[in-house]
């Protein structure tokens, strides 16, 4: 379920593979290389990427869409996992903090749910 304001989200080019780490790389300035054969180098403020993150600050993941560019990220939406999905996910992950992709099973609810 979608928490904060609506968007259309069914204009997005989401990048699916984009990782917090990809994210990163490409768009700090001392990380914008073409190390990895996936993305391209970012060549101005206007190239930008859509994905999701899943944070677990609070000890409970929260999904959000984001979109960054060089110089901003900025959160579009934010989503309830349902239950199952955010325990399996915590577990997954030893129940550690930090910000992580959306492991497959969250990739086929968002796509099953969300961009059907």
């Amino acid at each position: 379920m979608q928490t904060q304001t609506p968007i259309d989200l069914s204009g997005l080019v989401i990048d699916w593979n984009m990782t917090p780490e990809d994210a990163v790389t490409l768009y700090l300035e001392w990380g914008n290389n073409s190390w990895h054969a996936e993305h391209k180098p970012v060549t101005s403020k206007n190239d930008f990427a859509t994905y999701f993150v899943v944070n677990t600050w609070s000890g409970r993941p929260e999904l959000s869409l984001v979109r960054r560019n060089s110089e901003d990220c900025v959160e579009l939406a934010s989503f309830d996992l349902p239950e199952e999905l955010a325990r399996t996910f915590m577990e997954e992950n030893g129940g550690n903090k930090g910000v992580y992709a959306p492991n497959d099973a969250i990739k086929k609810w968002l796509q099953e749910t969300q961009f059907n």
